[in-house]
Order: structure tokens, then sequence, then C-alpha cells
């Protein structure tokens, strides 16, 4: 059925998507990595398509940035497109001098400063986990592929652009463990559990704000290839 935000047929996502946030993203993953690719929903130029990937079906469909738009986005999916399995594919900023540019994590647990999963269903806590069988999935096709992942809790951040009197990034780091920062991963694991759904989140480092090193666009890209693959085989070996 389509929603307001999806328009998509009913049946036309695979059971499971991998969601970059960027829908020019979505639409790179499609064109190069898939095969017979259809775009099954662009509301709001949102792309979504589905295809399938070594003779597997699987979709692609962008996020959007944040956790108000990843939490519509996945609650739709999840609740009225019979998805199973999302595994988020993005982009995060390196807190440790152990997580460098290029390198490649999946999120072991989220630590939100939102209060997403407080005002949609209650509950109180600040620490999100992702599906423990789907990374153990993910975990083990990297080791397949002789892919470099690393795990790790990452802190999923309201705030892209912080003030001068804002909470320190070295303070989130210290009080609750995190690796690296992006956008969404809490409201998507806190949907995946309260709908009874699988969620992951693989992550691409793109910038360190401990060196202040930075991937160009070109560099960005071929990193990126990695871990779509990644995602790509894991989404077909779940």
């Amino acid at each position: 059925m389509a929603t307001p935000h999806i328009n998509a047929l009913d049946g036309a996502f695979a059971k499971t998507v991998l969601m970059p946030g960027d829908p020019l993203r979505a639409k790179f993953v499609a064109e190069n990595f898939m095969e017979n690719a259809e775009l099954v929903t662009s509301v709001r130029n949102v792309y979504g398509y589905t295809g399938t990937y070594n003779g597997k079906p699987v979709s692609v469909m962008a996020s959007g940035m944040g956790m108000p738009s990843m939490g519509i986005y996945s609650y739709e999916l999840f609740s009225f497109y019979d998805v199973e399995n999302i595994i988020r594919i993005g982009s995060a900023g390196s807190y440790s001098p152990d997580l460098n540019v290029h390198d490649i994590i999946l999120a072991d647990s989220a630590y939100g400063d939102s209060r997403f999963a407080k005002v949609q269903n209650g509950v109180n806590t600040r620490i999100m986990e992702p599906s423990a069988e789907l990374n153990k999935k993910i975990i083990e096709v990297a080791a397949k592929l002789g892919i470099d992942c690393k795990t790790g809790r990452i802190h999923s951040s309201d705030v892209f652009y912080g003030g001068p009197n804002g909470v320190k990034w070295q303070e989130v780091r210290e009080k609750f463990g995190v690796e690296c920062v992006e956008m969404e991963s809490f409201a998507l694991f806190h949907n995946a559990q309260f709908l009874g759904k699988n969620a992951a989140c693989l992550l691409t480092i793109s910038d360190s704000l401990v060196t202040h090193e930075a991937l160009d666009a070109e560099d960005r890209q071929k990193s990126f290839r990695t871990m779509m693959k990644l995602a790509l085989e894991s989404a077909i070996a779940f």
C-alpha cells in the first residue's frame, strides 16, 4: 500500500533493504551493483529501487538525514511493505585515534541523544542495539571476503553543527564509550526492536574529529564501494 512518503506498490520491496542516507547514493548502488534494478518509489525524490544481486532479490532506498527521517521510512518499510531487514550504509566521523578514514565499522550499539524512543513508544533509554543475528552474519561475510570490519558503539546525534556552549564530542566519547558519530541508527534500531524486525548499521569513516583528516569525493566513492559490497553480500546471505 502507498503511504504519504512511499508510493511503491504492494510487494515492491525485497525482504532486505539497504538504506543510505543520500537518494543519489541509493541510485548509485542500484545502477552499479544490482541487476535489473527498477525504481519503485520516488516521493520527494527519495529514491527506492528493487532488483537482484547475484540473482537474489534486494532493495535499496534512501533514509534521508536525521532520526525523524529514518524513523519515518524504516517504520513504513517494516510496517506496510513487509520488509524484514534493513542495513543502514552510511558515513561517520571518527571520535577515536584507532578509527581512521576509509575504515568500516559495524555498530554493536548506538547511543542516542534523542528523545525519539521515548516519544515514539515510551522507551526511556539512551542505548539501542542492532539485531544480533544480522550483525553476526555481516561479521561472517566480512571475514569470508577479507574485509576488515571493526565493531563498536556509535553516537547517533541530533546535531550536526554544535554551538560553543553545546556538549563536546570528547565528553560524549568519554561518558558513553562511542567510537564515531552519525545521525540515524538509534531510530532505526528502535523501530526494528519495537516492530520485531532486524536492523544493522555499517559505516565508512569519512572524516576524523581527532586528526581532522577527511576524504575527498573520489576517495569516498572508492571507500564506500567496499562497504556497499559487504552490505549486499550480507543481505543475500542472511
